[in-house]
């Protein structure tokens, strides 16, 4: 396969999540956390696991990765997916995003204490810069100058503490779950993992939703929201788009290459909700946004670089994507080269 048409689908789950989240945001309000969450997850892995004998795959699941499979699915399908449908509730899909995409720093710490990721400190300074692109990217701007004034916690205060507190825990779940997915994909299928983590996960979810409802009137009228045809359309594409073909691009790519530089990329969601607005919405970027997008597009060629740049550029240099995506999934990309 050619090594931009890679790039170009390893981008492309952060794309889909980017405006999945404000698909959600409205939903949420109308039709409650537990149910947007159970819905975004169910028919997306009851499709994956369709399309499984289309791809010529197996959607069975071997039994040495049953264990490690429930993990990812309590972590990354419920435990992630609650959380964030909750935290909507309360900072909206702009900050929402912004507090979820704070999770590469987070793989990075576990890819390097579990698998020996190397980062060095060019990948630790670009992992920095991402954090401060997404917040210029993301955050209001009142937000921002309460940042510098006050400090960081009087701006995570007016968005809502317990809203930031869901957020960074969804964030941490997403951050163990793809850490997870490579110990589950093990001896199985990652498209089948990952459809079976979603099915699975979802059902708690559902259940929640039902038992919020409660009795006595628990008919399909009550148990569903009034959602028109516009809301249903959303709901179809935070599910198809941003919920089956995001989640098993992402942990195909999960269980291949290097898990500190793979995450990076989503930095690049906010960037490519912005520019979304830009050509399709008409919306225009303040100063402040467009340097977000830069320091993005910066934070992701130094952890893509950084073994190259710390050597000066002797040794050490990451392989073309092809290579990368190519060596055994039990192995982070550094660790396959000589």
């Amino acid at each position: 396969m050619p090594a931009p048409l890679i790039w170009m689908l390893m981008v492309l789950p952060f794309v889909l999540w980017g405006t999945a989240m404000a698909a959600m945001a409205p939903l949420v309000s109308s039709g409650g956390p537990w149910l947007v969450a159970g819905l975004r997850l169910f028919p997306a892995g009851l499709l994956l696991l369709l399309t499984l004998p289309l791809l010529g795959r197996s959607w069975r699941l071997d039994p040495r990765d049953l264990g490690w499979c429930l993990a990812f699915t309590v972590v990354d399908a419920t435990l992630f997916q609650g959380l964030l449908a909750q935290g909507l509730r309360f900072t909206g899909a702009g900050l929402g995003s912004v507090l979820i995409d704070s999770q590469p720093l987070m793989v990075a710490l576990l890819a390097r204490l579990l698998f020996a990721d190397p980062i060095n400190p060019v990948g630790w300074f670009g992992l920095s810069l991402g954090l401060v692109a997404i917040a210029c990217l993301g955050l209001p701007a009142p937000v921002l100058q309460e940042w510098w004034l006050q400090g960081p916690s009087a701006g995570f205060l007016t968005a809502g503490a317990g809203g930031t507190l869901l957020m960074l825990g969804a964030a941490l779940a997403m951050a163990s779950g793809t850490v997870l997915s490579r110990y589950a994909c093990r001896h199985s299928d990652p498209v089948a993992v990952t459809a079976w983590h979603m099915l699975a996960g979802s059902l708690p979810l559902l259940l929640a939703h039902v038992l919020t409802v409660g009795p006595p009137a628990q008919t399909a009228s009550t148990l569903l929201p009034p959602w028109g045809p516009a809301e249903w359309g959303l709901m179809a594409y935070a599910s198809l788009f941003g919920g089956a073909i995001a989640y098993g691009l992402f942990f195909w790519f999960a269980g291949r290459g290097s898990l500190t530089s793979f995450t990076s990329l989503t930095f690049l969601t906010p960037v490519f909700a912005l520019i979304c607005g830009v050509l399709l919405l008409g919306e225009r970027l303040h100063p402040l946004q467009w340097l977000g997008v830069l320091l993005a597009l910066l934070s992701v060629l130094l952890i893509h670089q950084r073994a190259r740049l710390w050597s000066g550029g002797t040794a050490g240099g990451t392989r073309p994507a092809e290579v990368a995506l190519s060596g055994a999934a039990s192995q982070p990309e550094e660790a396959l080269q000589p």
